[in-house]
């Protein structure tokens, strides 16, 4: 599978060790492990915006974009298995929640910078100034990108290594379970990470006295109805429609 995958990425190794640049060992360093020689390219083109592309010795596949879609599914296999094993005896619902806090493009962006992953992304020289470095979107997809490196150069035991120690390193798992049933927010940020429009809360009907109402919500995404729920205040109503929508999302 990896020989494949690096014949896929037409992997080239373009320089010795001996003449990387002070750049690339501080790379390293950050990263906690050396990369050989044969696979220095495949780390540039990780960190390789395609903004690039102006450049013309560059086409739009060595840029971090192909990578990426490899890393969002190493990185998705991988947190799942981090999850199984770390919450014996939770279930899937609430695994399925938490990890979509961790792969979402938040989280990953913070992940990015703690790892100054800004501090090596090369863009090209129109978007020099830009500030594309701090780019939320483009650096939650350049990690993934560095995941897939690392999966495609070390394996996928390496590449679960690396993410369990950004994991245990820069997250607060505890603080991630304790607002896990912020079920508003998990539907606000799977919506945003789908780039979809924010969800709409809608009151359908008002029940009851005005000292004892039942509300009854309806949440829509982009003019879909995906849940409703009733509670004796629009916010709780809005909560259980937010979990039935999350329900409903990730049961297909």
């Amino acid at each position: 599978m990896i020989n494949r995958l690096k014949k896929w990425f037409r992997i080239k190794p373009d320089r010795k060790k001996t003449e990387q640049t002070s750049r690339f060992y501080h790379l390293e360093n950050k990263l906690g492990f050396e990369i050989a020689p044969e696979h220095v390219e495949l780390y540039r083109q990780a960190l390789r915006h395609r903004s690039i592309v102006d450049n013309s010795r560059y086409n739009s596949s060595e840029t971090y974009e192909r990578l990426e879609f490899l890393g969002d599914a190493v990185l998705d296999l991988i947190v799942t298995e981090i999850l199984f094993e770390k919450f014996p005896s939770e279930n899937e619902g609430f695994l399925t929640k938490l990890r979509a806090k961790i792969v979402r493009g938040d989280t990953l962006f913070e992940l990015a910078l703690n790892l100054g992953l800004n501090e090596f992304l090369q863009v090209g020289d129109r978007a020099a100034g830009q500030g594309i470095e701090l780019s939320k979107s483009v650096l939650s997809d350049v990690y993934e990108a560095l995941i897939a490196a690392i999966y495609i150069s070390n394996g996928y035991q390496k590449a679960l290594e690396f993410v369990m120690w950004n994991l245990d390193k820069f997250l607060d798992f505890e603080d991630l379970v304790t607002k896990i049933d912020n079920h508003k927010s998990l539907l606000m940020e799977y919506s945003q990470s789908e780039k979809l429009s924010l969800p709409k809360y809608v009151v359908v009907t008002e029940d009851g006295p005005g000292h004892d109402k039942t509300f009854h919500v309806a949440v829509f995404i982009d003019d879909t109805k995906l849940g409703e729920g009733k509670g004796k205040s629009k916010k709780t109503a809005e909560q259980v429609a937010a979990k039935n929508a999350l329900n409903r999302i990730f049961s297909h």
